[in-house]
């Protein structure tokens, strides 16, 4: 263990020296419970964020950087749909269509196909005013392409679509209705990106438009248990990104290859004291501009995910490419 700490220690700090990748911004009030975050700013100016576990748990803050305050559950007694893993759900997303907040959560267990995305509305993203509308009809069995978790709303121009997926085949999307309760009538899962070699190892798709470009950011390598075993040094969670001029596909990254053949360009990796990041969403901050947010390991504080902290740094696209 001792030389695998060096060695990371060499990686990380080359990464930086290499990168100049900014820390995260400072956090205060309650960082952790973190994994998977969703981020989003109600119209008074409060900020909410939501993860995985505690049946998505709701944090709130007047600043992004805190203080962070625990509020309570999204779905207290769990999904109504009838899968394994309805009692402790994943990957929450949320946006605001019209008046209503939609926040979409997954149901599964570790490593199985056996999944779905669910879906929740509020007109105030305040715990206690949640409604289940159960499953969004994307879902998953063995066998399929896909795995149906880590679902993320976007709007094409035209529709709203859902980019979801987890290992497997790597990244899909759909269309939905309007409003976006359920998958468009008629509507087929097409493939966004994948990663051929090894696991596959792609997941938490968030597609974030800006400029002429709509950027899909995804986290690839080992997400999770850093406690109890550590990857090789660069095969532990990292965030990249491809571009199209269509939220649909074409996506590419810097060098032109595209991302269904495995296309990625790095936004952000382990570096200093961070380790691991991932589980990434990208938010358009009043004060800040564009932001990605995440959840990290600090390696001065502990391995563990229920140690896992909440990052945010500021990005810059002038170069046409998103730069931490």
């Amino acid at each position: 263990m001792r030389v695998w700490t060096i060695i990371y220690s060499i990686v990380s700090l080359s990464a930086s020296l290499v990168h100049g990748y900014a820390n995260p911004l400072a956090c205060t009030g309650v960082c952790t419970n973190a994994h998977d975050p969703a981020l989003i700013r109600r119209d008074d100016g409060t900020y909410f964020r939501f993860s995985t576990g505690g049946k998505i748990a709701i944090h709130s803050a007047p600043s992004i950087t805190g203080p962070w305050v625990y509020r309570g559950a999204i779905l207290p007694n769990g999904s109504k749909i009838n899968k394994a893993g309805n009692q402790d759900l994943w990957a929450p997303d949320v946006a605001k269509v019209g008046n209503t907040y939609y926040l979409y959560y997954s149901v599964s267990t570790f490593g199985v196909q056996d999944s779905a995305i669910g879906v929740a509305t509020s007109a105030s993203l305040d715990a206690n005013t949640w409604t289940d509308h159960g499953s969004t009809g994307i879902a998953s069995s063995s066998g399929k392409l896909y795995n149906a978790i880590d679902g993320n709303l976007a709007h094409d121009g035209s529709n709203y679509v859902m980019s979801f997926g987890s290992f497997w085949n790597g990244l899909f999307q759909v269309r939905m209705r309007n409003p976006p309760l359920q998958t468009a009538d008629g509507a087929s899962s097409v493939n966004i990106a994948v990663k051929p070699e090894g696991e596959h190892a792609q997941e938490a798709a968030f597609v974030f438009r800006y400029g002429g470009y709509y950027y899909l950011f995804f986290s690839v390598g080992k997400c999770c248990g850093f406690d109890k075993s550590r990857p090789a040094p660069g095969a532990e969670y990292r965030i990249q990104v491809c571009r199209s001029k269509s939220a649909g596909g074409g996506y590419v990254d810097k060098s032109g290859k595209k991302c269904t053949e495995g296309g990625g360009t790095t936004v952000l990796e382990s570096h200093g004291f961070v380790y691991g990041p991932g589980g990434q969403g990208v938010f358009n901050d009043p004060s800040l501009g564009p932001v990605l947010y995440y959840h990290y390991v600090d390696t001065r504080v502990g391995y563990a995910d229920g140690q896992k902290l909440f990052g945010v740094n500021k990005i810059d696209f002038s170069s046409g490419w998103p730069v931490v």
